[in-house]
């Protein structure tokens, strides 16, 4: 897979990614020429930062988010998507699943800390619709439609293309082709890890579970861009 060359600096800017599963928004970041330090409640043995700590994001925040430059999160999303608060939700009542809504406690965390930030989720989620970017965008292989919340920046929309085609795989006993690939679940031609490591240019991790849960690099490596932008226009 052909990656961006890191931009070097003397000084780089210091990222939280909060949250961070293996680290497809890290190395974004990273491309952008950013020092990048993971936390999430889960060991990441894949992690891709140039640091981690295990342990609960907010607390993280809380208590070393204004030692960074910014900080980049992305809750958890099981729980706010359409299909979790409809399709879902009488299943998850019946089993007694449920998933954790942090999306509100993380904005308060980041309010508290003060220091510029980003939330990411998906379509339905109470995220602040700032901004929105699509796989296609960029040439994936996934149109993963994510949306973003911008705290103390912001930066104009991007145009946002006509995709190219379907994504592959069955939908309601109908086999489709096309350019792109389903990066969650399994089975009814959803991506095998090697398409979905393909797909978001993601070379670090076999892990198809946090594969398909990871943001592709390019959308925070164009965040990145777009933050940076300004004050490098200043700097120079």
């Amino acid at each position: 897979m052909t990656q961006p060359i890191p931009i070097l600096r003397p000084h780089a800017l210091r990222v939280l990614d909060a949250y961070s599963c293996i680290g497809g928004a890290a190395r974004g970041y990273q491309w952008a020429g950013c020092h990048v330090t993971g936390v999430d409640i889960r060991p990441q043995p894949d992690y891709c930062g140039d640091d981690f700590h295990q342990g609960d994001a907010i607390e993280f925040i809380l208590a070393h988010g204004a030692e960074f430059d910014f900080i980049h999160t992305s809750p958890p999303c099981q729980g706010e998507g359409a299909p979790a608060k409809g399709t879902n939700a009488a299943r998850n009542a019946l089993t007694g699943r449920s998933h954790p809504r942090l999306i509100a406690a993380t904005r308060n965390a980041l309010d508290a800390v003060g220091r510029p930030y980003v939330i990411e989720n998906v379509a339905g989620s109470e995220v602040r619709k700032d901004l929105r970017l699509c796989g296609e965008q960029f040439g994936l292989g996934v149109l993963m439609h994510r949306y973003f919340e911008l705290g103390g920046w912001t930066t104009e929309q991007p145009a946002h293309p006509v995709h190219r085609g379907r994504v592959r795989g069955w939908r309601h006993g109908q086999y489709f082709d096309g350019p792109y690939v389903a990066a969650y679940g399994k089975g009814g031609g959803k991506a095998t890890t090697e398409e979905i490591r393909q797909a978001k240019r993601i070379d670090w991790s076999t892990d198809h579970f946090n594969l398909r849960e990871a943001l592709p690099p390019a959308y925070t490596h164009w965040i990145a861009s777009q933050f940076l932008a300004p004050r490098l226009e200043v700097a120079a």
